[in-house]
């Protein structure tokens, strides 16, 4: 197979179960948008509730409504939506909905049946979600919608700027006091996303929102004290497709910014920034083949890299690894993170649709 992303769903499963021990008896939801970070949304998802996961998050309807058709009954919150949205099929799907501000709960008010709301306030982060001098309107419409039978307010949730932001967490509070005196029953209030869930337990209120963790990687740019052992369920990988010996002097790729300095061997991998793969890492990317660690020669290009392996034998069809588990001897999503200048969610959440995934339960 010429691009592999090899998924280990099993990873996926111990990871939210050795989550869920790190965070306690709380309510776990498992966030499985962008295709569950790249590693396949339905596939993700399952895997999440087979250990353990009681909730599903995702960011919009549409890959709420994947999950349903894809025969997934958990409960399942989608939070950001077009402003025209026509939220009746996810009423009907019995996905719960994230509504941030007053226009936007009367249209999901105004949808066939009865939907599932979770009132989205701005603790702090600056995005979306009702500002705190809209509080006692949001609450007190939604409390009004709620007693005419068109809404059931099941949640109040936040988002934190940072895992340690106590300001925030306090606002939060304030927030949930001001739910209630508008006569709101709150069953489910969350601010936690993984960082916060693992290092600052006061922020864990009714349920947290497990991400990057859950897919076996540190949402603090490495391990942490706080940070349970976590396996990486993604291998990204590629099939050796042209080997070829250059004398000293050959330039490599455009620019030639890459010269070999001797007569070499370069091999060609046929994976570049149209699949993922970060432009930033060029020069500076890991690769591994047959266990050796290279780094990429030169930049890569929309649809292929090059890697300079020296004398090393290095045959057709030999698989190069980008990354995958780093106990395994190969590069992690953190390497990379680190040689292209960014975070692992980006690393394996860019991963393209010309990478074939395959999956080992």
């Amino acid at each position: 197979m010429m691009r592999e992303a090899l998924i280990d769903l099993g990873a996926i499963s111990r990871n939210v179960e050795a989550l869920r021990s790190a965070v306690g008896s709380v309510t776990s939801m498992v966030v499985v948008k962008a295709n569950g970070y790249g590693h396949g949304a339905v596939q993700a998802a399952r895997a999440a509730l087979d250990g353990g996961a009681d909730w599903l998050g995702v960011v919009d309807i549409d890959e709420a409504l994947e999950l349903r058709a894809a025969g997934i009954e958990a409960p399942v919150l989608a939070w950001l939506h077009d402003p025209a949205q026509d939220f009746s099929a996810a009423v009907a799907a019995r996905v719960d909905l994230g509504v941030s501000y007053l226009e936007q709960l009367d249209r999901v008010a105004a949808a066939s049946g009865v939907a599932r709301v979770h009132l989205k306030v701005d603790t702090g982060l600056g995005r979306n979600g009702a500002a705190p001098a809209e509080w006692d309107t949001f609450f007190a419409a939604a409390a009004a919608h709620e007693r005419g039978g068109r809404i059931s307010v099941r949640g109040l949730f936040s988002h934190l700027a940072g895992v340690d932001d106590e300001r925030q967490v306090a606002s939060f509070e304030v927030a949930r006091v001001s739910a209630a005196a508008a006569g709101l029953r709150i069953e489910i209030a969350h601010i936690a996303a993984t960082g916060a869930a693992l290092a600052n337990p006061d922020s864990r209120f009714d349920m947290v929102r497990l991400g990057i963790a859950i897919y076996g990687l540190s949402p603090f740019g490495g391990l942490q004290p706080d940070t349970p052992v976590l396996t990486p369920a993604m291998q990204l990988s590629g099939a050796i497709v042209s080997v070829k010996r250059v004398t000293a002097g050959t330039g490599v790729s455009y620019g030639h910014e890459y010269v070999a300095a001797k007569d070499t061997t370069l091999a060609l991998v046929p994976l570049g920034y149209g699949d993922g793969i970060p432009r930033h890492g060029s020069g500076s990317g890991p690769i591994s083949i047959n266990g050796v660690k290279y780094t990429i020669a030169g930049r890569i290009a929309m649809d292929q890299v090059v890697v300079d392996v020296g004398d090393d034998a290095v045959t057709l069809g030999d698989r190069a690894i980008f990354f995958g588990d780093p106990v395994t001897g190969v590069p992690s999503a953190d390497d990379w993170a680190a040689a292209s200048g960014t975070i692992n969610y980006e690393i394996v959440t860019r991963i393209g649709d010309r990478v074939t995934r395959r999956y080992l339960s």
